[in-house]
């Protein structure tokens, strides 16, 4: 019986060690750099095998489980519209459908951001082009060294160009602004919006996230909308998936202000669209009754992009259904009971577990061929 021991305590070692380098062999497939899992789709998933639940859980494993954090851009103002920065943490409550938040992340620090110029450059803005140019120019003067800007024109829907990419070379910027000129053309303000947008969240996704900047549109143009092919639910749609901040000089004085039996006038459609979209995505809008505002209202527009309060939350409702959730942002008075108002955008779309939400072109529209 003596001599049948060391060779059971040998074949006992082997045993151990063969099981200690199976387990070393998967850890150093799962760590294999430059693996990325490609999404299929759900019609495609197979249902794993079921296997044997284990009696004794690791207790090193770690559990990963995704969570989807919402990002806001809040600014803070009093009553006559003054930018308050002095605001704590503890005096911002956030809603989402009603339902307080819990509060996951908060900044008051200055953050660079990438804006797109939006410029109408349609017949109608002939008179007001030079003032444009100088407004644009002292927005892009004040650029920090880490803010990007890119100048997108546009007249009707088949002349909408990007004539500047995303840069910080403000020499660049400004020859581009002194290149622009007046076009013949039906305006096409939603489609310019729409696929500004888009533009600016292509940009910042093909970053590293903790990369990401403060994005923002900053759109001139004379208000009315005639060529479209987008239509304004489809704009709205894509705001509400969007994180993109949108800033509006609108020159509506040339609109007319008779409306119909029922109806607004042109001017009054115009106004209600611009405000509507500079609320649905936590902007401002700026009608000046004349050009000579414009100077005052570019150092205004530059000053409200670098004085906000960046907030994030993990929200209660972690589910993945692609449906519209109400955001609401409260901050209570300040000293001697200052009334402190939040601006943010109205709500946001959540993710969807199927994919993202297809935004099908308008019904008996024709798309006019490019020249």
């Amino acid at each position: 019986m003596k001599g049948l021991k060391p060779s059971v305590l040998g074949i006992a070692f082997l045993a151990i060690a063969s099981i200690s380098a199976t387990i070393s062999s998967s850890a150093d497939a799962a760590e294999t750099p430059g693996f990325m899992p490609t999404p299929t789709p759900p019609a495609a998933v197979k249902t794993p095998t079921p296997s044997p639940t284990p009696d004794v859980l690791n207790s090193d494993e770690v559990i990963k489980v995704e969570a989807e954090l919402v990002n806001l851009n809040v600014r803070v103002v009093d009553r006559n519209n003054r930018t308050i920065n002095d605001v704590p943490e503890k005096d911002f409550k956030i809603f989402e459908d009603g339902v307080p938040q819990t509060i996951d992340f908060f900044s008051r620090s200055e953050v660079p951001t990438n804006y797109a110029l939006v410029l109408d450059n349609s017949g109608s803005m002939r008179s007001q082009l030079d003032k444009v140019i100088e407004a644009s120019k002292i927005l892009i003067d004040t650029n920090k060294p880490d803010d990007e800007t890119e100048i997108i024109r546009f007249i009707g829907r088949d002349k909408i160009t990007i004539e500047q990419p995303f840069t910080s070379n403000k020499q660049d910027l400004g020859d581009t602004l002194d290149n622009l000129f007046i076009e013949g053309g039906q305006t096409a303000i939603i489609d310019a919006v729409y696929l500004a947008v888009e533009n600016v969240d292509k940009y910042e996704a093909s970053k590293k996230a903790d990369d990401r900047k403060r994005r923002a549109l900053i759109l001139v143009t004379d208000g009315e909308d005639r060529d479209s092919y987008y239509n304004e639910k489809q704009l709205f749609d894509l705001l509400r998936e969007s994180d993109v901040q949108i800033y509006i000089v609108g020159f509506l004085g040339e609109l007319s202000k008779e409306g119909g039996f029922i109806g607004k006038s042109p001017q009054e459609k115009a106004r209600a669209f611009l405000q509507r979209m500079a609320d649905e995505s936590g902007g401002k809008t700026y009608f000046p009754a004349d050009v000579s505002e414009l100077p005052t209202i570019a150092r205004q527009i530059s000053g409200e992009l670098r004085t906000q309060y960046s907030i994030g939350y993990i929200p209660t409702n972690d589910r993945k259904d692609g449906t519209y959730r109400s955001i609401k942002v409260v901050v209570a008075d300040g000293p001697k009971g200052q009334k402190r108002i939040p601006v943010t955008r109205a709500g946001r779309t959540a993710e969807n577990a199927a994919g993202p939400p297809t935004l099908a072109p308008p019904v008996n529209v024709t798309k006019t061929p490019r020249n």
